[in-house]
């Protein structure tokens, strides 16, 4: 759908709230058809932003997390 996004999740770097900003607002602008609204939809597409926005943090964040307990319990069992 919106191939110009670029992955967010990479191995040992952390997305910035900027790339995570842009890609927001290229998945609003996508869904909604509008390169920039009417003055009428802006509090919309501004909402719509900031929700995703901290959607795409929080997953990315557990994501981590994740990673890091499964990589932590790895190694917790390999042999010494």
């Amino acid at each position: 759908m919106c191939r110009s996004i670029k992955v967010l999740r990479r191995p040992g770097e952390l997305a910035t709230r900027e790339e995570i900003s842009a890609a927001a607002l290229q998945f609003v602008r996508k869904v909604s058809g509008y390169r920039k609204p009417s003055r009428a939809n802006q509090a919309a597409f501004d909402a719509a932003l900031g929700e995703i926005s901290d959607s795409v943090e929080r997953l990315l964040n557990e994501l981590g997390a994740r990673s890091r307990q499964g990589a932590a319990e790895r190694a917790e069992d390999a042999p010494a």
